[in-house]
């Protein structure tokens, strides 16, 4: 992927924290220097998109954050943050979780609920001050907290073809495989699914396991073996999750010219924490649990 426009230099930023050895960078006390944001367009210019192609947030799951009283008290949960994909920048994964470790031994309020009401205010100020956006921040203490909601009424591709008697031979994003099924008189909308995405860290190049799921409508439908072979052609590619997200979409779009679009892709956590980046046309196709904080996002089974 060394001949993607910016390639290198999105690699050079995100190497402050991405593949270091040891303990540089931990803390266990407040350090929001630890943050590192990415410019979007760097990945955005090769694939010739800009922040008004699409909507979308990318929403975190952070499961290892905790913090202390002015007694010692741990309070600890998960942090859902959420951002808006028309930011200037996103941050990068592993400097968000430097950060958030850094929480740990700090002593930030008298009783647990000034604790968590301190930590999800301090989280949202230092990110929104880094990226320039506006994030959402809401800290769960229970499995009570937040109703868990998933994407209802999609197809897994698995279920529609018989991907055995398909041969797969593309690894590196290849576009040209996408193909149309069928053209029809009006547009019909079909949901599709699949746990086939792999992609790879840009910095480290560890896996990042992926379930996709496509919301599309339009006269042109894709052919569903098609879009499996599409898929699976991302399994060496070397992007941030984000950025996978958004290619995709643009694929999708230049394809199969749809009147609506929307992409999901719902990573494996990893780090103690998953990002679930979301795309689409309009608003009305991002569905509400990525941005309301009464829900969360329910895993997939290898989340």
């Amino acid at each position: 992927m060394a001949d993607v426009k910016n390639y290198q230099e999105v690699v050079d930023i995100a190497s402050k924290h991405l593949g270091k050895v040891g303990g540089d960078g931990y803390s266990d006390q407040y350090n929001p220097e630890l943050l590192v944001k990415i410019p979007r367009y760097l990945n955005r210019e090769g694939y010739g998109l800009t922040s008004d192609s699409f909507v979308g947030v990318d929403t975190w799951n952070c499961y290892e954050v905790s913090a202390i009283t002015t007694k010692g008290q741990p309070v600890a949960g998960m942090l859902k943050i959420v951002c808006p994909s028309d930011s200037e920048y996103h941050v990068e994964s592993k400097s968000i979780k430097l950060y958030l470790n850094s929480f740990n031994m700090t002593r930030i309020a008298d009783n647990a609920a000034d604790c968590i009401s301190a930590l999800e205010s301090r989280v949202k100020r230092d990110l929104d001050e880094l990226l320039e956006t506006n994030t959402i921040v809401s800290f769960y203490t229970s499995e009570d907290d937040g109703y868990p909601m998933r994407f209802e009424g999609y197809s897994d591709l698995g279920d529609i073809v018989d991907l055995d008697q398909i041969d797969f031979t593309a690894f590196q994003s290849d576009a040209s495989q996408l193909a149309i099924e069928d053209s029809t008189d009006d547009p019909v909308e079909v949901k599709l699914k699949s746990n086939l995405l792999r992609s790879n860290c840009r910095v480290t190049n560890q896996p990042d396991w992926g379930d996709v799921f496509i919301r599309i409508k339009g006269k042109d439908l894709p052919a569903v073996d098609a879009l499996a072979k599409y898929i699976v052609s991302h399994r060496t590619v070397s992007h941030f999750h984000e950025e996978i997200c958004e290619m995709v979409f643009k694929h999708l779009l230049d394809a199969y010219k749809p009147e609506q679009l929307m992409v999901s892709c719902l990573y494996t956590r990893r780090g103690g924490l998953d990002i679930n980046p979301v795309r689409a046309t309009h608003q009305s196709l991002i569905p509400e649990f990525f941005t309301n904080v009464d829900y969360r996002i329910a895993k997939t089974l290898r989340q």
